[in-house]
């Protein structure tokens, strides 16, 4: 059976014009990532998932092709598994895979900000797991995250390294939510890319193909639809390095030349002077001691803690705390 609940409505357009007012006007600019992921720039990630250079996908992939099965049962055998920001729900089928071995597969719940990826998704899953029920709710999950169904004992994931775009703050705040919401007897599966030498993460920011440059303008291409905006995308060029200060890769827009650019749907014009950068996403990268604070932070426990063959990326299990 496919259920999919839509909560993209008006409050998200008025959302995402605030979001876009308040970051042009900062100083200096700045653009929230999640507006990257319309149907084309979601498509875009798919495909720098395939770089050669961008490793954090096939490292997560391996990890949980080869322990699934442990993740599932340190997990408690859940029979749902709820995944924010699910996408093509390509890696996913590992941890269904070990589900169904296990006798436990009843419910997968897709939560993605593209309804066309995700009921294309649920469409699959179906096919590929008879019996399955898929109830996907198409949101922006740091909005909507207290309306994501859910029985007791479920394994909530958030693969692909996304809670390193959350600054300090808004990860400890969204990973306090995730505490508050879960039960007891609900598990807590993080992808996280760990820190690690510059020269490797900088390549995989940059690759040679360009298509990451592809990915990281095509958020001024959603601009220029919704709000009516006159962005030039050959006028910006794509920007990334590494901060070790902060341990995160810093992700930028630069433009090539001093120009003005209206943005109708907010009435309002912006500056760029030449070389001035926009900041469009962070990437932080974590140790086990980051992460670890990071969860007792939020009222959650590190449970278990997988690694790659070659120690570049880590699965983790949490719980809430106090148990």
């Amino acid at each position: 059976m496919i259920a999919i609940d839509v909560h993209l409505d008006a409050d998200a357009a008025a959302a995402m014009a605030n979001d876009v007012r308040e970051g042009l006007t900062a100083s200096p600019k700045e653009l929230s990532p999640k507006y990257f992921y319309d149907e084309r720039g979601s498509q875009l990630f798919e495909r720098i998932t395939e770089l050669p250079e961008y490793y954090p996908t096939r490292r997560e992939r391996e990890i949980l092709r080869d322990r699934s099965a442990e993740i599932l049962a340190a997990a408690g055998t859940p029979g749902t598994l709820v995944e924010l920001g699910s996408g093509s729900a390509s890696k996913t089928r590992h941890l269904l895979n070990a589900m169904r071995a296990a006798g436990s597969l009843r419910t997968y719940v897709p939560v993605d900000i593209s309804e066309e990826i995700t009921r294309r998704a649920a469409a699959e899953l179906v096919d590929e797991y008879p019996g399955l029920d898929v109830r996907g709710i198409v949101c922006d999950y740091e909005t909507h995250l207290e309306r994501v169904p859910r029985p007791e004992g479920a394994l909530i994931a958030f693969l692909g390294g996304t809670i390193g775009n959350f600054r300090p703050a808004a990860r400890r705040s969204f990973l306090a939510r995730i505490a508050t919401l879960m039960y007891p007897g609900d598990r807590f599966l993080l992808g996280t890319d760990l820190v690690k030498d510059r020269a490797i993460v900088e390549a995989a920011y940059n690759d040679s193909a360009g298509v990451t440059a592809e990915f990281n303008k095509n958020v001024l291409t959603v601009l220029n639809r919704e709000l009516g905006a006159d962005f030039d995308l050959d006028a910006f060029e794509h920007v990334a390095f590494w901060d070790p200060e902060n341990e995160w890769i810093d992700i930028r827009l630069r433009a090539l030349s001093e120009q003005l650019v209206d943005l109708t749907g907010l009435d309002m014009r912006a500056h760029f002077a030449r070389n001035e950068e926009m900041r469009t996403e962070i990437s932080t990268k974590f140790t086990r001691e980051r992460i670890e604070s990071s969860y007792a932070d939020a009222g959650l426990e590190l449970l278990e803690w997988w690694l790659d063959a070659e120690g570049l990326y880590a699965l983790s299990l949490a719980r809430p705390a106090q148990q």
